[in-house]
């Protein structure tokens, strides 16, 4: 079981392999296509401890350019919960804003309301930790009534890389 404090994302140290499952225009509540694609993700600890560093590399997006993507996560001692802040090479100085929330045992949930594509949303990053961790993210148009998810990481541990097995 996942700690459900400053600990809550170690399981995600480490090397990985990423594979994405989305929504080809996660911005058009209409749109119905997924697709598929690889990536790989560094994540490491700073701040002793009470934060972390994930970079992403996309090298082949079935929807444009090679991006990579950036997250920093900080844990809140006082409010016993994290925040997730996201960026990306696609949307240079630009910072979303931070999703917060905490883990429950190993399943994390983390909420913020946003602007996509012209439609305000309410965003919802959940996470499963484990040794095959999985992150999904999902947009609620009504304010949280009803959910549609848009993109799916699984993540699976790069051998013979640190951190890797």
């Amino acid at each position: 079981m996942t700690d459900h404090g400053a600990h809550a994302f170690d399981f995600i140290h480490g090397s990985w392999r990423v594979h994405n499952t989305k929504l080809r225009d996660n911005t058009d509540p209409r749109c119905e296509e997924w697709v598929e694609f690889e990536a790989s993700s560094e994540v490491f600890p700073v701040l002793r401890g009470v934060g972390h560093v994930d970079r992403m590399d996309v090298p082949d997006p079935p929807d444009g350019d090679p991006f990579e993507g950036f997250t920093l996560r900080l844990f809140d001692p006082v409010a016993a919960t994290w925040s997730i802040w996201w960026s990306s090479s696609r949307r240079p100085g630009h910072l979303d804003p931070p999703m917060v929330g905490s883990f429950v045992g190993d399943q994390g949930v983390f909420l913020a309301d946003d602007v996509v594509g012209g439609h305000a949303v309410t965003v919802r990053f959940e996470w499963l930790a484990g040794a095959s961790p999985r992150w999904q993210q999902s947009f609620s148009y009504d304010g949280g009534q009803s959910w549609k998810v848009n993109w799916v990481m699984d993540f699976s541990r790069r051998p013979g890389v640190a951190g890797g097995t």
